[in-house]
């Protein structure tokens, strides 16, 4: 096989055409402040296929693109959003909270987001618009009706019924179901839905595998051994909030059509323990010997050179390897030192490698891994207290406390850590949980697994500051709450 040529396949691998599509989840919300034009128009420029945002009715009834019923999350404001008027919305700061580089940025409306041009190739953008408040539906699509001929737009709803009724409004509507099981395909080729979004675990399930009489979107997909397994399979769209990695992932499956190995590019996580606090740097932080392996999948050697990217804190990195050589189908393994954290979990920094054939120095393909900070808890049927992390110097004490019971989970509210109205959260393998005090939720069959069963906890409530009363969160691991910002959750080990 000869060497690719980098013009063929762009800066990222964005020429490489789909399917699978590749859709940036509310834009590029780890490079730009999500939902905002901002974020819409860096996913566009990176050359993807779509982009997929929230969107929510304001007090008039105009669609706002934001995840949240609150403002505070991603904007100067506070409140509820259906409260607030077009006027009073276009003074909110939406890009502020993210970096000074985008304070002043407006949250984005609907009418805004429809009018988006394409890619570099000019074509006008596949949109996926995810409806947050059913009720509505009939507005939206009175305000999608004089798009409908230009656009491809799929209005994606977690409720049966909201589907239906955009089908009978002539929409296109996309059933988010998690698990995509027998009766989720039975529902869909009955009813003559347009498509189906499940996480890839579903797709890569025996059901998920079997013919489906729709579009398959595989649905918040970032690890890049999921992105890889998802462009081997029959998935017609990929809705990621890693646009740059999807697109490299892409190129990648489409140049090893042959390879059937995991992603070239592995990392050991990196555990988080309490006794790893470096002061000033937060709770969030520690020193380790990063352990890397690299694999040649290419038929021709290859150069590969490294690097480590900080997306959120602060890190120091010494003994990073210099450049070497792979043989096809070799591999080398590696290692580094890297020290220092954030306050919060999410934003984890990234290995990258930069891929070019030994006998053409350019460089024709980045592939990156996350350097996933991660904590462990072992089951007990005796409660575990855990302390939840400080977020911000200030922050009082908090905890809750979990224990196992036969086949259930326990986790009870301990101490909110001074919030008011306080609910706890869990994420128990891919699922987020919520309820005010305590939650009994039956552990998966498979407790034995490579890594650990996906799991944390967190407590969410209003905190009073100078902005106004907020909502405000408290964390073990990462994971909660469902946002790309969340970061990897913890690990549950029987």
């Amino acid at each position: 096989m000869p060497a690719p040529d980098p013009a063929t396949l762009g800066l990222h691998g964005e020429l490489v055409p789909g399917p699978p599509w590749i859709f940036g989840l509310r834009g590029t919300p780890r490079e730009a402040p999500e939902n905002t034009l901002a974020s819409l128009r860096a996913a566009l420029a990176l050359g993807l296929d779509g982009i997929a945002y929230d969107v929510r009715a304001c007090a008039s009834g105009d669609f706002v693109l934001c995840a949240d019923a609150r403002l505070e999350r991603t904007s100067d404001a506070t409140g509820e959003l259906r409260e607030r008027t077009p006027a009073e919305l276009s003074r909110v700061d939406a890009g502020g909270w993210f970096s000074r580089a985008f304070a002043g940025e407006r949250l984005a409306f609907l009418e805004e987001a429809l009018a988006l041009p394409g890619n570099a190739a000019g074509s006008h953008p596949q949109q996926l618009v995810i409806l947050r408040e059913p009720a509505s539906l009939p507005a939206l699509a009175r305000a999608l009706a004089e798009h409908a001929r230009r656009l491809s737009v799929r209005v994606a709803s977690d409720h049966r019924a909201a589907c239906l009724e955009a089908r009978d409004l002539a929409l296109a509507p996309l059933l988010i179901a998690p698990r995509a099981d027998e009766a989720d395909r039975r529902f869909v080729a009955s009813e003559h839905l347009t498509a189906v979004g499940a996480r890839f675990s579903a797709w890569n399930s025996h059901v998920g595998r079997q013919d489906w009489p729709c579009e398959r979107f595989a649905i918040d997909v970032d690890d890049p051994d999921e992105l890889l397994a998802a462009c081997r399979q029959p998935v017609n769209a990929l809705v990621t909030t890693e646009p740059r990695r999807a697109l490299a992932v892409r190129a990648l499956a489409a140049l090893t059509r042959g390879d059937t190995g995991l992603y070239p590019l592995q990392v050991e996580p990196l555990l988080v323990e309490r006794e790893h606090s470096l002061g000033g740097l937060g709770e969030w932080c520690g020193a380790w010997q990063v352990a890397a392996r690299l694999r040649n999948p290419f038929a021709f050697p290859v150069r590969a050179a490294l690097e480590v990217v900080v997306r959120r804190g602060a890190f120091e990195v010494e003994g990073c390897p210099e450049p070497f050589e792979l043989a096809p189908g070799a591999e080398q393994a590696f290692t580094f030192a890297l020290r220092g954290g954030s306050w919060s979990p999410g934003g984890d920094p990234l290995l990258f490698a930069q891929l070019s054939a030994v006998e053409a120095p350019r460089p024709f393909l980045a592939l990156d891994a996350p350097l996933r900070r991660r904590r462990h808890l072992r089951l007990s049927e005796d409660p575990a207290r855990l302390p939840l992390l400080r977020e911000s110097p200030g922050d009082p004490p908090a905890s809750v406390t979990v224990r196992r019971q036969r086949g259930d989970l326990l986790v009870a509210l301990e101490n909110p850590g001074n919030l008011a109205t306080p609910r706890l959260l869990v994420h128990l393998d891919g699922d987020l949980f919520a309820a005010p005090r305590g939650l009994r939720l039956p552990l998966p069959r498979d407790l034995v697994r490579p890594g650990g069963i996906p799991f944390s906890v967190g407590i969410e409530g209003l905190k009073s500051t100078r902005r106004g009363t907020v909502t405000a969160l408290r964390r073990w691991a990462g994971g909660v709450p469902d946002t790309m910002a969340a970061g990897e959750p913890g690990r549950l080990l029987p």
